[in-house]
């Protein structure tokens, strides 16, 4: 019996997620967790075999996230799925030790055989991302500015992108504010945009933001 956890914070999508893996794969038990940190408490009870991990929760950034469970659980195998384009995270997960990078648009026809190759210890690479991951390797591809963020920095960027002032950052991160101040003065100097409506429209231009 293989073991799935589901961490999205959408009910309709996360149990429409638990009934396509049941339906579809046999012998697995599959639950879901609607952010961070009741992912966390599931974890630590059991033993899991898989994760599929969306990057948008509520509490904490699914990428930070993937980065600690991936240092935690040294056995556990991850699938990201996500509203946001493969050329904005998918190479960015696979680097952080995701097997797959799904965007939920495809996830209906893919997730499956996604699956269940994770569960066989093997990647599970699209097309597209293959590409993107070819020209990567390649030095083909110049870097976006956004490319040179750090994690932190890019989900501080999405937040500003999506309104947040600096306190509601700071209170949603859990940081300070002038810990928030310093990761926006970083991302700025390294995109070389200094304003909330430069960093807004460069973030929704890139699909950074939904």
């Amino acid at each position: 019996m293989k073991r799935i956890l589901v961490v999205d914070d959408h009910a309709i999508v996360r149990r429409g997620l638990i009934g396509l893996l049941e339906d579809e794969l046999e012998s697995v038990e599959v639950e879901g967790a609607a952010d961070g940190s009741s992912a966390r408490g599931i974890l630590a009870a059991g033993t899991w075999d898989l994760v599929v991990l969306d990057i948008n929760l509520p509490d904490c950034g699914g990428l930070d996230l993937l980065r600690e469970f991936r240092e935690a659980y040294r056995h556990l195998r991850f699938i990201v799925l996500s509203a946001y384009a493969e050329d904005e995270f998918g190479l960015r997960s696979i680097q952080l030790g995701a097997l797959a990078y799904l965007n939920k648009k495809q996830a209906a026809e893919e997730l499956v055989i996604a699956v269940e190759r994770v569960l066989a210890g093997q990647h599970y690479v699209t097309g597209s991302l293959a590409g993107l991951m070819a020209d990567n390797l390649g030095g083909r591809n110049s870097p976006e500015p956004h490319q040179q963020l750090s994690n932190r920095e890019l989900q501080v960027l999405r937040m500003i992108a999506e309104g947040l002032h600096q306190k509601e950052i700071a209170d949603r991160l859990g940081l300070s504010a002038k810990t928030v101040s310093t990761y926006r003065a970083r991302l700025a100097e390294k995109m070389d945009l200094h304003s909330n409506v430069e960093l807004t429209r460069y973030a929704i231009h890139h699909h950074l933001a939904e």
